[in-house]
């Protein structure tokens, strides 16, 4: 009786998670299930490479605890970061769709709890459900728009605005992990919110000063806290 009602209460937990990933915010509860029936719990160390740039792509992970980042690396040892991850968030998703090489590596910030998905498993479904299908390309459409009009935006903003919109994305981060409206800490660097925003770092460094000078944020190492996120929206343009 114990067994069974500690495996409800995971499966419920696994659902909930699930269900806050915006690629699998369109499946109904029995879908979800179907889905929370494959996933694998794992564990990572802080500062661990969960997978590397043209490692074989088989799985996808979801965050329930922790954080994580995407890079990429230059030949001449350079390395930029793409995106960053907290719980919630999914990456490696195009493994759910097919076995194409890894186009970024995936490293952890801090110790990191995650679901595990096969993408066999989930393609498997797929050909058994045709709603699962048909709502997990709605939703990667979705996202692939979304991304598209980000990076269309960003094209056309001065440093100082993409620096701002990079750092309002953290500041959406952090909230949803239980963030205040006012002085939210946020765990980055300079050179990762220049990487962010596509900016060299010195003209990051510049407007982080600026933005500091006005009491809008204040810098520590490795971290940051932005007393007041509405005024960043006075510089995204």
């Amino acid at each position: 009786m114990w067994y069974s009602s500690r495996m409800a209460i995971i499966a419920a937990d696994t659902r909930g998670l699930l269900a806050q990933v915006p690629i699998l915010a369109e499946l109904d509860p029995e879908e979800l299930d179907r889905i929370a029936e494959v996933a694998v719990p794992r564990r990572f160390e802080a500062n661990q490479v969960v997978f590397r740039e043209g490692d074989a792509s088989d799985t996808c992970y979801i965050v329930a605890a922790g954080h994580a980042r995407a890079i990429r690396e230059h030949p001449d040892g350079r390395t930029i970061t793409l995106a960053s991850f907290g719980p919630g968030d999914i990456f490696g998703e195009l493994s759910l769709f097919d076995d194409e090489r890894r186009s970024a590596t995936v490293e952890t910030l801090d110790e990191v709890e995650a679901l595990a998905v096969l993408g066999a498993d989930v393609r498997r479904l797929m050909r058994a459900h045709p709603d699962v299908a048909v709502h997990l390309a709605v939703a990667l459409v979705r996202r692939l728009r979304a991304a598209n009009d980000r990076l269309a935006r960003r094209s056309f903003q001065t440093v100082q605005g993409r620096v701002a919109d990079v750092l309002k994305e953290l500041v959406e981060q952090a909230r949803s992990e239980g963030a205040g409206e006012h002085d939210v800490l946020v765990t980055t660097t300079q050179a990762e919110v220049a990487q962010l925003a596509g900016s060299s770092r010195e003209s990051a460094s510049r407007f982080m000063a600026e933005l500091e000078r006005a009491g809008i944020v204040s810098q520590g190492r490795g971290r940051l806290i932005v007393h007041d996120p509405s005024a960043l929206e006075g510089y995204v343009y």
